[in-house]
């Protein structure tokens, strides 16, 4: 049965829906009824059969085409986002069509961002196949491309029309893909949510099976618990920020790696790992609490190797973090609780030395 999440409020709210398979002709219909032509945004790594089966349940009634970009973070950039633009325009998109995001975080941050710049801003509906894009990217109305500078410096909120979440998805997935969407679901353990904390905990063997049931639950949990946050913060003025657990160091480790040959999920378990280690020396929690993670983390065969890499190797893309404001960096560090809080107060000298914590 499906389940049904809201996020948002007012004009711009929207509905997550989660099931085994969401893209029935019933929920297509209902989302695309008012749209004469739909642009889908897709990624040379998606099977075919996924993109046939769409375009079926779509219907013959209306103009569907198709705009596949190479895929890799390194596609989410300007000269992307150009291409769908001018694929628009050439079409003659108008404001009541609309574009389809079908892929994982990249595409649905690039489609997204697209969407909000044509003509002002016109309708476009989430499909996520990743793990990390069912759970995070594509809830909470964040669009954007990259630039040399840093990720994510361009872009927009804008939320989009409904997100349509099909579990059945996870199990094509690369193990790599997979490993990476379970790090943003870890980020949701620490941020109040104790029935997903408790499934990682107890419950280890059978997510790395992908078992059917669990994931769909760990699903679900992560987008209410993202859904709680930012119906309550839309635009990340407030609570809305620790999100970003982890995310600071994950994002400089990405640009380290110039955004090549490592999942953004799995630069967050870093970035996490890295946190905790320096809200221990911050005095805010226990050793033990580190410790934990990490063992949450290896209970789910994650790689936990931060200190392959050196903050002196990281440290000048810190600067370039969207979290920086009137020149200083914010944190999303832990307390007591192990959930994640905002803060710019800290010891920036204790950066270094976690990375030479074990």
């Amino acid at each position: 049965m499906a389940k049904i999440i809201h996020v948002g409020k007012g004009s711009t709210s929207y509905k997550v829906i989660v099931s085994n398979n969401s893209l029935t002709k019933s929920n297509l219909k209902e989302a695309t009824k008012s749209s004469r032509k739909i642009l889908i945004v897709t990624d040379s790594g998606i099977p075919k059969a996924y993109l046939k089966s769409l375009k079926e349940n779509l219907g013959k009634e209306k103009k569907v085409y198709v705009h596949t970009i190479p895929m890799g973070e390194t596609s989410k950039s300007f000269e992307e986002y150009m291409k769908i633009l001018e694929k628009l325009a050439k079409q003659n998109f108008d404001r009541s069509d609309l574009l389809i995001a079908l892929g994982g975080g990249m595409v649905g941050d690039i489609t997204g961002f697209s969407a909000s710049s044509y003509l002002r801003g016109i309708d476009f509906i989430q499909i996520p196949t990743s793990l990390l894009a069912q759970v995070d990217s594509s809830v909470g109305g964040k669009t954007a491309i990259n630039i040399k500078q840093g990720k994510n410096l361009v872009g927009a909120f804008y939320n989009p029309k409904i997100v349509l979440v099909s579990t059945s998805f996870l199990k094509s997935l690369k193990d790599s893909e997979f490993s990476s969407g379970l790090g943003e679901i870890v980020k949701y353990s620490y941020l109040g949510n104790k029935k997903i904390k408790n499934i990682l905990k107890n419950k280890a063997n059978k997510v790395i099976k992908r078992d059917s049931k669990i994931m769909e639950e760990l699903v679900v949990e992560s987008i209410k618990t993202k859904s709680r946050i930012v119906t309550s913060d839309e635009k990340e003025n407030g609570i809305r920020a620790i999100l970003n657990l982890g995310h600071t160091f994950g994002h400089a480790i990405e640009a380290k790696c110039g955004y090549k040959n490592i999942p953004h999920g799995q630069a967050v378990i870093y970035g996490m790992q890295i946190v905790a280690r320096i809200s221990f020396l911050e005095g805010l929690i226990e050793k033990e609490d580190y410790i934990e993670m990490d063992e949450i983390l290896s209970s789910l065969n994650l790689d936990t190797n931060f200190q392959q890499f050196k903050y002196t190797e990281i440290r000048k893309y810190l600067k370039n973090d969207k979290k920086v404001s009137s020149g200083k960096l914010s944190l999303i560090l832990l307390n007591k609780g192990l959930t994640g809080y905002k803060t710019d107060k800290f010891d920036s000298s204790n950066f270094s030395k976690a990375f030479k914590i074990n």
